[in-house]
C-alpha cells in the first residue's frame, strides 16, 4: 500500500519514517512517497529517510516527488504536514499577537489563527486533488492547529479527513511511566476539542484512578503535561487538563515567560532548523549516513528539550553529545495513524484520539462539530466513546473555541474580513473587537503574497 506525506520535506519526516519503520509490516505499507514544494529540502530531508529506512532492513519504498499529481495518485493513505510560509511565518505570527500583549502560540489564539489561514486553502486544494486521483484515501490531517483545519475540511465535505495529533498519546506515556504500569494497561480517556481537552477517566485493572491521581501532587509533579500546573488548580478542576489548556488557566504567566524569554518558541525553532539544515549540506549523506544522522538528532533534541519551556519558564531537558543520541522507538503522530490503519485492515479493535465528527458523543454540539475524543477503531472506522454532560465550565470554554472554529472556517471560504474579526472576538485569548479588528489586518498585510485580497 502506498502512503503519501505532504509537507515530506520538513524536518519532522526523518521522524515519521523511522516511526513507520516499526509498524510497516503490521500496517501493509509499502510505498512512502514524500511530497514538498521545496526540492532543495526535500532531498536532504529525503536522504535521511532513506538512511533511516536502510538501517531498519525494511523493506519501504520512498520515493521524493513536487508533483501532487503524481505522488497522491493511487495513494491509499495520506498525511498532511505543511506548514505555509515556512517556519519564518510561526514567528511572524507569534510577534503580531505579543505586540498586542497577546498570546503567542502557533496553535492557540491569534498566532493559530494566522496559521489557519494560510494553511486551509492549501490543504482544500490537496484534498480536492486525492478525491480525484485517491479517492478511496484517508486523509491524517497533523497541520496545525489540527483541530480547526480538520473542521474546516469536514465543512467542506471531505468526510475522509481525520485530524491527528500526538499530544495525548504522549501524555499517557508519561502517566503510565509515573504509575510504573504497562501502559497497554491503562485505559486514558479524553475529551474536547484538539489542544483543548481533558482527561475524565484513567482505569487501571478496572478501577478508575483519575480523582486520586489528579489530588496526588506527588503524581501530578512527575508528569511534565500536569507539573506546569497550580496544584491547587488541579484539584479544582473535575478532570485533568491537556497541557495546552496552560495557555487558558495561566494566561498572563505564559505571556510573561515569553517576554522575559526574549523570544518566542517560533523563533528558537526558525533558527535551529535552518542551522540544522546549514551543517546537513555539508555532509555527504549517503557517504556519511552515521554522521548526517548525528547531526540531525543533535537539532532535533535542541528542538525537542524547548517544548513548552519558554512559556512555562521551565528548564530545557539537558542535552545528550550527539554522538550518543538515537533515533526513538516511540511512534509519536505517526503512531496514532498506524493504529487506525491497523484496526481497519485486521479488524481488531483499539482505542485512540482522534479529531472527528461529534456524533452525539458530547451532549450539546453538533453531530459535525469536530471535537477531540477516544474513538473506538474497528473495520468500519472511527466511533467517539459516549461523553454525554460535561460541566458548565468546560462545557462554556468548548463552546466559545468551537465558534471561533466554525467562524474561521467560514472566514476563508468567503474570504471575509468581517466574520474574520468575528472569529477572532470569540477567541477567549482575544474576546475584544478591536484588537481583533487590527489583528485581522495586521495578518492579511503580512501575508498578501499567500492570502490575496479579502473583503
Amino acid at each position: 500500500m502506498k502512503l503519501t506525506l505532504i509537507g515530506g520535506g520538513g524536518v519532522r519526516a526523518v521522524l515519521f519514517t523511522q516511526s513507520l519503520t516499526l509498524k510497516a509490516a503490521e500496517s501493509g505499507i509499502t510505498k512512502l512517497v514524500l511530497l514538498d514544494v521545496d526540492p532543495a529540502q526535500l532531498e536532504t530531508i529525503g536522504q535521511l529517510c532513506r538512511v533511516v529506512v536502510a538501517r531498519s532492513g525494511v523493506p519501504l519504498d520512498i520515493e521524493l516527488s513536487t508533483d501532487p499529481r503524481s505522488a497522491l495518485t493511487g495513494a491509499d493513505y495520506i498525511v498532511t504536514t505543511i506548514r505555509a510560509g515556512k517556519e519564518a511565518s510561526r514567528a511572524e505570527d507569534e510577534r503580531i499577537a505579543m505586540q498586542y500583549g497577546l498570546l503567542g502560540q502557533e496553535t492557540t489564539g491569534p498566532a493559530g489563527f494566522s496559521m489557519a489561514l494560510r494553511t486551509i486553502p492549501v490543504l482544500l486544494d490537496y484534498c480536492r486533488l486525492a478525491r480525484e486521483v485517491a479517492p478511496n484515501a484517508w486523509i491524517f490531517n497533523f497541520s496545525n492547529p489540527s483541530g480547526l483545519v480538520t473542521q474546516a475540511l469536514r465543512s467542506e465535505g471531505y468526510d475522509r479527513v481525520i485530524g491527528i495529533c500526538d499530544t495525548p498519546s504522549h501524555t499517557k506515556l508519561r502517566m503510565a511511566e509515573a504509575l510504573g504500569v504497562d501502559p497497554e494497561e491503562l485505559y486514558v480517556e479524553f475529551f474536547g476539542l484538539n489542544h483543548l481537552s481533558w482527561i475524565r477517566k484513567a482505569v487501571y485493572r478496572g478501577e478508575d484512578r483519575l480523582e486520586a491521581l489528579k489530588n496526588d501532587p506527588d503524581f501530578t509533579s512527575r508528569v511534565g503535561e500536569f507539573a506546569m500546573f497550580d496544584a491547587d488548580l488541579l484539584r479544582s478542576l473535575p478532570y485533568l487538563p491537556n497541557e495546552y489548556l496552560y495557555y487558558y488557566y495561566h494566561r498572563e504567566r505564559a505571556i510573561a515567560n515569553i517576554r522575559n524569554a526574549g523570544q518566542t518558541r517560533g523563533q528558537m525553532i526558525a533558527q535551529n532548523n535552518r542551522a540544522m539544515l546549514e551543517a546537513l549540506k555539508e555532509i555527504d549523506i549517503p557517504k556519511q549516513p552515521e554522521l548526517a544522522l548525528q547531526t540531525y538528532l543533535y537539532y532535533t533534541q535542541k528542538r525537542e528539550a524547548s517544548y513548552m519551556a519558554i512559556e512555562t519558564n521551565a528548564q530545557a531537558k539537558p542535552e545528550v553529545p550527539a554522538e550518543a543520541l538515537k533515533l526513538p522507538e516511540s511512534l509519536g503522530y505517526a503512531g496514532v495513524m498506524l493504529d487506525f490503519v491497523d484496526a481497519l485492515r485486521t479488524g481488531s479493535e483499539r482505542t485512540v484520539v482522534l479529531s472527528v465528527p461529534n456524533a452525539g458523543s458530547i451532549l450539546g454540539f453538533a453531530d459535525d462539530d469536530v471535537v477531540e475524543v477516544s474513538c473506538s477503531i474497528g473495520e468500519n472506522g472511527a466511533v467517539p466513546v459516549p461523553i454525554g454532560e460535561v460541566p458548565e465550565a468546560e462545557y462554556l470554554l468548548m463552546r466559545s473555541v468551537k465558534r471561533f472554529e466554525r467562524l474561521t472556517a467560514a472566514a476563508v471560504r468567503e474570504r471575509s474580513v468581517e466574520l474574520a474579526v468575528e472569529a477572532l472576538t470569540a477567541h477567549p485569548l482575544v474576546g475584544s473587537y478591536s484588537l481583533a479588528k487590527q489583528l485581522v489586518a495586521d495578518y492579511l498585510q503580512a501575508y498578501r503574497p499567500l492570502l490575496g485580497e479579502w473583503k
